[in-house]
């Protein structure tokens, strides 16, 4: 899985890996002057065992072994390391967070000074944005959709339930512009919880769409994602709609609703869905509310992992083989001192941190693969729409000319996996209201 520059090949399986490792790093009291003696490829087997390792006392309680395990990481990893050196840093971080979160008044006053005004989230994934082309290829694919589903329409209304990123929508304001026939009304409603995020995007679209002769309207709500009053999308007759979720319904699988039981069934196809393990969230009373709404096509992103396992160590072996693809990309795209990759990097150190050391409804991180989400889709009512062809071979020509030679993207049952050499990181499909 790692070479001997540090470097993740991304090719083995945590399970085919792991049995070996025992065998080349045991655990041992200080001193560790054996520690400076490994090579970078017995250094990075020897941080995948410690962080399994540690991972076992954690789960069974033996926080003193747990302890130990984390003091010999510290003596290896580094945030400023090679890839294996940094993935180990923020495993090793979320499994101390995860001890210290058994005694809640020492991890709440170790947090109790700490600010944060999401400005930094945002900064950090306009980083990963701009550095690498997965979520690129991502807007490629669904914007062709969304156009080609939209084809003939007079008023169209696009729903981005993070709107975030005006990039996607300037194009698809392009793309419209030159539409046999003329283009046509487009209202784009942006959902996001800081109202400064919607001004930028409403003066950036509206200076575009001026000058590309557009009739447009933005309507902006400033809400978090789990607080929207869907009639507040205000559906007009004759709008053909179009919603556009990246990476955002795996953020709601977390809300359980505690009404479901009480509640008639909500799957249009199973009078049994609501026993279904995958009813009891808040996203399901979400998606039959979209559902409700009949869009002509909705297109959604998610992470191509499943770390929304109840157990601890399937989730860090799952999450250690994806975050190597991650890490590993960076490695080959950007500088080891490069401020932007640190940044990157931070945002994916958050997101393992989340994984690991949180449980319950804290924990909000809970990607799910693609077979999951076409299950739960289809269970929801929503049909399956094959992504543009067209499409597909815009976001390949992207690939081409980006930095990144490892990217990929593989087409599964209509749908599309974004790789990184051949590990999945990103699925993008598409659906309808089926009637």
């Amino acid at each position: 899985m790692f070479q001997d520059d540090g470097s993740s090949s991304v090719t083995s399986t945590p399970n085919q890996i792991f049995p070996s490792m025992a065998a080349s790093c045991q655990l041992r009291t200080t001193p560790y002057p054996w520690l400076k003696e490994l090579k970078s490829e017995e250094r990075g087997l020897c941080l995948i065992h410690l962080l399994l390792t540690c991972a076992t006392h954690v789960t069974s309680g033996n926080f003193d072994h747990a302890n130990l395990a984390l003091d010999q990481i510290s003596h290896l990893a580094s945030p400023e390391g090679d890839t294996m050196q940094r993935i180990a840093s923020y495993f090793a971080e979320a499994l101390a967070n995860r001890i210290l979160k058994s005694w809640p008044g020492l991890y709440k006053a170790l947090h109790s000074t700490k600010i944060s005004t999401g400005n930094d989230d945002i900064l950090f994934r306009k980083s990963f944005f701009d550095c690498f082309p997965f979520l690129k290829i991502a807007f490629v694919i669904a914007n062709q959709t969304i156009i080609e589903a939209m084809e003939g329409e007079k008023m169209v209304h696009v729903v981005d339930l993070n709107a975030v990123e005006p990039t996607q929508w300037r194009a698809l304001l392009h793309e419209f512009a030159g539409r046999p026939g003329g283009p046509p009304h487009l209202r784009i409603t942006g959902i996001h919880h800081q109202k400064k995020v919607l001004d930028h995007m409403a003066s950036t679209l509206t200076e575009e769409a001026e000058k590309l002769d557009i009739p447009f309207q933005f309507n902006p709500i400033v809400t978090k994602l789990d607080d929207l009053d869907i009639d507040k999308l205000k559906i007009k007759t004759g709008e053909a709609l179009a919603i556009s979720s990246i990476l955002q319904f795996h953020l709601m699988l977390t809300k359980f609703d505690k009404t479901a039981r009480k509640s008639p069934p909500i799957s249009k196809t199973e009078d049994s869905f609501t026993s279904c393990t995958v009813s009891s969230t808040k996203l399901d009373r979400f998606l039959n509310r979209l559902w409700g709404l009949s869009p002509k096509i909705m297109v959604v992103a998610e992470q191509e992992s499943d770390h929304n396992q109840s157990d601890l160590m399937e989730r860090l072996s799952e999450s250690l083989y994806f975050y190597a693809a991650l890490f590993d990309c960076s490695e080959s795209t950007l500088p080891r001192t490069s401020p932007e990759r640190l940044k990157i990097e931070k945002m994916f150190g958050e997101e393992i941190k989340n994984i690991i050391a949180c449980d319950g409804e804290e924990r909000i991180e809970r990607h799910e693969k693609l077979d999951k989400w076409i299950q739960r889709l289809s269970l929801m009512g929503f049909g399956p729409v094959t992504l543009s062809y067209y499409g597909l071979l815009l976001a390949q020509r992207l690939i081409h000319g980006s930095s990144c030679n490892g990217c990929r993207i593989k087409e599964k049952n209509g749908c599309v996996v974004i790789c990184w050499q051949d590990r999945p990181i990103f699925s993008v499909s598409a659906w309808n209201s089926r009637r």
